[in-house]
């Protein structure tokens, strides 16, 4: 992997890919990643060790809805039995939301127990991110009080819900950007009966891919990791299958 020394480990891999990736498929790479750090914890390092690297997966998905551990299929227009797209119930918090292209998904997988063993504190910081790159693009978001999530003018623009386990995160936030917004229609997002926008609707012609460096970046600063490292997709699967944490098996 081109930019990163074998002495010593980056902060965070940034895995930010152009194709859609499904979403199990996603998933399934998270829940890998955790596993490694969280056997990270637990293993004895020798002196001038780095720990193993944080994650940040930034990516498009298809078409899809999501629903929280305990969110309500009440806010579901359709019978879930029968959904338009396929219908997910994963490990996060909040209720239903909706993927799909256009859509620019963050999934940092990060062990909290290096920043801040906080669940409320860690979504105020995926809400700031999104709040630094907002203003980067000269646009003014904003939070609302006693929600999760970003809006502007009124209309929410990102949705995030997160999980841990021994303080290592999964699932992460979710910025319109450029996406079709019918099917939000078909559900309440994140149970409540406010409208959603994209940033075209601001920024015209603004794209994912112009967007996931800047995003990258933001968060960044905001977690404080001085050494981000490109991986491409292949080095995540390489890495993500390992029993053991080790950098031997990424490509040059």
């Amino acid at each position: 992997m081109e930019g990163v020394p074998h002495q010593v480990s980056p902060d965070a891999f940034l895995c930010a890919l152009s194709r859609f990736v499904p979403l199990e498929q996603a998933w399934s790479w998270q829940q890998r990643w955790q596993h490694l750090l969280i056997r990270n914890q637990n293993s004895t390092r020798q002196p001038n060790q780095s720990p193993w690297p944080e994650l940040l997966l930034l990516l498009e998905h298809p078409p899809c809805y999501t629903l929280g551990r305990g969110a309500s299929a009440e806010f579901l227009g359709f019978d879930p039995a029968k959904p338009p797209e396929p219908l997910w119930r994963l490990d996060r918090g909040g209720e239903v939301t909706h993927h799909l292209p256009g859509q620019l998904v963050a999934y940092p997988v990060l062990d909290l127990k290096r920043h801040r063993c906080d669940l409320h504190w860690y979504l105020r910081l995926l809400e700031g991110a999104v709040l630094d790159l907002l203003d980067e693009l000269g646009l003014e978001g904003e939070r609302r009080s006693g929600l999760t999530g970003v809006w502007l003018e009124g209309k929410k623009v990102a949705a995030i819900g997160v999980s841990a386990r021994r303080w290592v995160t999964q699932h992460g936030l979710a910025l319109n950007v450029n996406c079709e917004l019918a099917g939000f229609a078909a559900i309440k997002p994140c149970g409540l009966d406010l409208p959603v926008a994209g940033l075209q609707q601001w920024l015209p012609g603004c794209t994912v891919g112009q967007l996931q460096q800047p995003l990258a970046r933001a968060l960044a600063r905001r977690l404080g990791w001085e050494r981000l490292a490109a991986i491409n997709e292949q080095n995540l699967i390489n890495l993500s299958e390992q029993d053991e944490p080790g950098l031997g098996s990424l490509e040059r």
